[in-house]
């Protein structure tokens, strides 16, 4: 990507913020019928890289998700290696974190072993949302062919710019993931709350695509200056993605640029209403129960 001045008068109006969210820790997903019956495949919530989202903290629902549609859900307490990884089938990874500020959350041995782990036929659901959630993952992520925007997404809405991104129809990509396993499982909208840009390695299939006006900002300052009208760094990001899907090896691999919908949240609107996103939403439900049955080659 190229860097350019981006002036909100070329975009619209002011930013709209979507609003304060917090986790909503009441939600309990109802399945009808669950994918896997009995022992299902063994998902793991990595734990052990300072993660903003964890089994036992705010991706618990997500957690409660994929137990109720008969994964085995457990959390992973210790560095990345063949030993840890033994007997996962679905590796997940939330907004990891290194031990300082802008460090590497996984060190190169960790980094190889997870690549090792794919090939042989792992499946890893990497999840990095906007700064400063890029950097400490973006040597695990550039491993894996994939580019990572780092910053703060915004797109057009009703003449307004906004960081609450919807996709419909094409801007969802062509994906078994988007299809599902029947109609009923077609995912037919999907929101996202900011988070930032992706671009896969080739062969990789985009999701969540960026709309032509789609800006990417570095920091929550370029948000504010654009809300307020002033020329801020930025970049022109349309045609990427915040979700895209590969296979690696005899593994596969999804890459979100976006955490809160894959949780259940509850969004305070500038006007005081609450509104549920993420899990809560059918859509977005759907989508998170597709991208593992993907990863666990139920579909696809």
């Amino acid at each position: 990507m190229t860097q350019s001045s981006i002036l909100s008068a070329l975009l619209g109006l002011a930013l709209l913020a979507p609003g304060s969210q917090s986790v909503s820790n009441k939600y309990q997903p109802r399945i009808e019928h669950p994918a896997y019956a009995g022992k299902g495949p063994v998902v793991a919530i990595d734990g052990a890289h300072n993660d903003y989202h964890t089994m036992a903290g705010s991706y618990a629902p997500f957690a409660r998700l994929a137990a109720a549609d008969g994964f085995q859900v457990r959390p992973l307490a210790s560095s990345i290696s063949a030993e840890s990884l033994r007997g996962t089938d679905i590796l997940v990874i939330a907004n990891a974190r290194g031990a300082r500020a802008g460090a590497p959350a996984f060190t190169p041995g960790e980094i190889a072993a997870l690549q090792s782990w794919l090939k042989g036929g792992g499946a890893l659901f990497l999840i990095a949302d906007h700064a400063p959630f890029a950097d400490p993952v973006r040597p695990l992520a550039g491993a894996l062919g994939v580019d990572m925007g780092g910053g703060f997404a915004a797109v057009m809405d009703g003449g307004r710019v906004t960081s609450q991104i919807h996709y419909r129809g094409r801007a969802l990509g062509p994906h078994p993931i988007i299809a599902g396993r029947t109609p009923r499982e077609r995912v037919r909208a999907a929101t996202v709350f900011t988070g930032q840009s992706l671009s896969g390695p080739p062969g990789s299939t985009s999701l969540l695509i960026l709309g032509a006006d789609a800006v990417e900002v570095a920091d929550k300052g370029g948000i504010e200056a654009l809300r307020n009208g002033r020329r801020v760094p930025g970049e022109r990001v349309g045609g990427r993605a915040q979700l895209v899907a590969f296979s690696y090896g005899k593994g596969r691999v999804v890459v979100g640029g976006e955490a809160a919908i894959f949780t259940a949240q509850r969004v305070r609107l500038p006007g005081g209403q609450v509104e549920e996103s993420g899990l809560p939403v059918d859509d977005d439900k759907q989508l998170t129960l597709n991208i593992l049955h993907w990863l666990s080659r139920l579909i696809g």
